[in-house]
């Protein structure tokens, strides 16, 4: 099984990329600054994902479950105290009176700041760069992280909303300017390993955030919850300076790295430099079946990882009535199985596609079934298992570690249907699928609200998976991992402008002063060469 990876005659920049390694232009030092700038962009991803998790923990801390419960419907206490030894937190209650429903609403409010930026960023980084925006963004989702504990206290659920809204708006630009910033330090031949690893900073984030947020809400300072935002808040504008002083846009802007480091990726990228990118295919793209495909299945996996990330600590707490300490533990287990997974299922994808024996289609395919339909089964069969504590933990833990597979699926799949717009088509597709993020927290909290129990908890596993079952199987059906006609190279030259004037590093980073000819060749000059 074979694909045709170029397009009448043309070789791919991936292609090009390999040719490049085979010639022996490689940086003589093993980790370079491509690297450190991969280690960074990880170290945001997580920092993002744990700005957006510690109020799922905190929340828990923060209302009175007491004072809920005796002015809601009958609270069914199916299941006993936890029997691991620990002392359930009936005796500490939180300061705040929130229903279910304004306790899904504060959840959800972080979403809408992040999602109405998703595509201004995304086009915005395309045009004026991606490093300053994705920095400042994230610094001011940090320091704003310092005025949740005063606006919950002095301004209520209302001004609480609105700072979580307005710390949505500083992580807008993490996918789309994280996107960007790949497709221009990273070689083509390295990208998926790469983006396996940064990405895998989301699952890394969570991991740290549900643990340590138990435990600051258990032991912290100022009454708990609030040390959770101050101890975060410090450690993300700690990022948020050092990325904005030690990064940089390109390897061209950058004053101190190796020549031979940058000579490598700038050879690597020659395709993406040199030929003219014409202007984005939107009536092609609106009807293009294989991006509807991703965008499905983007959205069926934000609705069940939202589902379960912002209400699995309630779950624990409600249901199966573990202490909050022990909650961000357990709550955190699935999410460090998914973090290990999906490095994993990404070597794995990238020894199926090298193999020859399966096709990008098939391989984008299978990992994308395993992403979304393991989940799917697991949040079926653990609506089942009752007041089973460890089994339903094991169950939920496996399923969300299946959750891994998406990476190597659909969520790289933007790379293989379009490379030169792939960021463009990741601002829209994840700007969609986070409208899901929305609606996920704010569904679960008026279907349990007074009713806690094991019943209405089905209802909300069920329905996610539902979604995961609907959105795979549409993608499985209508997936492509072939490079689509409306980005096809041939069609430049009908577009490409004559003659511009570049610069002498733009020269070089095309090949001009080493005398190598970078324009497109030929499939057979390209092994020729």
């Amino acid at each position: 099984m074979t694909e045709n990876r170029s397009r009448d005659g043309h070789v791919l920049v991936w292609e090009q990329a390999q040719m490049a390694t085979d010639e022996g232009i490689v940086p003589q030092k093993k980790f370079g600054t491509r690297h450190y700038i991969v280690f960074m962009l990880f170290l945001g991803m997580a920092n993002a994902y744990v700005m957006r998790t510690n109020m799922s923990v905190a929340i828990v801390a923060m209302v009175n479950q007491t004072a809920i419960e005796k002015d809601a419907e009958e609270f069914d206490d199916e299941c006993p105290d936890t029997d691991y030894g620990e002392e359930t937190d009936d005796a500490v209650d939180g300061e705040f009176i929130w229903s279910t429903s304004m306790q899904g609403y504060i959840l959800s409010s972080f979403f809408y700041g992040y999602v109405i930026t998703q595509i201004p960023f995304g086009l915005l980084a395309k045009r004026y760069g991606a490093m300053r925006f994705l920095g400042w963004g994230m610094l001011l989702n940090s320091v704003f992280a310092f005025l949740v504990p005063l606006a919950a206290r002095q301004g209520g659920a209302g001004w609480l909303i609105a700072v979580r809204f307005i710390q949505g708006l500083g992580e807008g630009p993490i996918v789309p300017c994280t996107h960007a910033m790949l497709a221009k330090w990273i070689p083509p031949n390295e990208r998926s390993r790469v983006g396996s690893i940064v990405y895998s900073g989301a699952q890394f984030g969570t991991v740290i955030s549900m643990p340590l947020s138990g435990l600051l809400a258990d032991h912290g300072f100022d009454g708990g919850w609030p040390s959770i935002f101050y101890v975060f808040g410090i450690i993300g504008t700690v990022w948020s300076i050092a990325f904005l002083l030690t990064c940089y846009e390109d390897p061209v802007t950058h004053p101190r790295m190796r020549e031979d480091e940058k000579k490598y990726i700038q050879q690597s990228l020659w395709g993406n430099a040199a030929i003219h990118i014409p202007p984005i295919p939107w009536s092609s793209i609106a009807k293009s079946m294989p991006f509807y495909a991703i965008l499905l299945a983007h959205l069926g996996q934000n609705y069940g990882y939202e589902t379960l990330m912002t209400e699995l600590p309630t779950y624990m707490k409600q249901v199966l009535r573990f202490s909050i300490k022990t909650n961000g533990v357990l709550s955190a287990l699935p999410y460090l199985a998914m973090w290990l997974f999906s490095i994993v299922v990404g070597w794995v994808a990238d020894w199926m596609l090298t193999s020859g024996r399966i096709t990008h289609t098939w391989t984008r395919k299978i990992s994308n079934s395993i992403g979304q339909y393991g989940p799917a089964i697991a949040l079926i069969v653990a609506s089942y298992t009752g007041c089973s504590r460890g089994l339903t933990v094991a169950i939920l833990t496996i399923g969300v570690g299946l959750n891994g597979g998406i990476y190597a699926g659909f969520k790289i799949n933007h790379l293989d249907l379009t490379p030169r717009y792939a960021g463009i088509l990741m601002a829209f597709t994840n700007c969609s699928a986070n409208l899901a993020g929305l609606l996920a927290p704010m569904a679960a909290g008026n279907i349990i609200e007074g009713k806690p129990t094991i019943a209405q908890w089905r209802i909300v596993f069920v329905i996610a998976a539902c979604v995961y079952i609907f959105t795979a199987t549409f993608y499985n059906i209508f997936a492509s991992g072939q490079r689509q006609f409306w980005d096809d190279p041939e069609t430049d030259e009908l577009q490409k402008p004559s003659a511009p004037i570049e610069s002498p590093e733009h020269s070089e980073a095309k090949g001009v002063n080493n005398g190598t000819n970078l324009t497109y060749r030929t499939v057979n000059e390209a092994h020729q060469s």
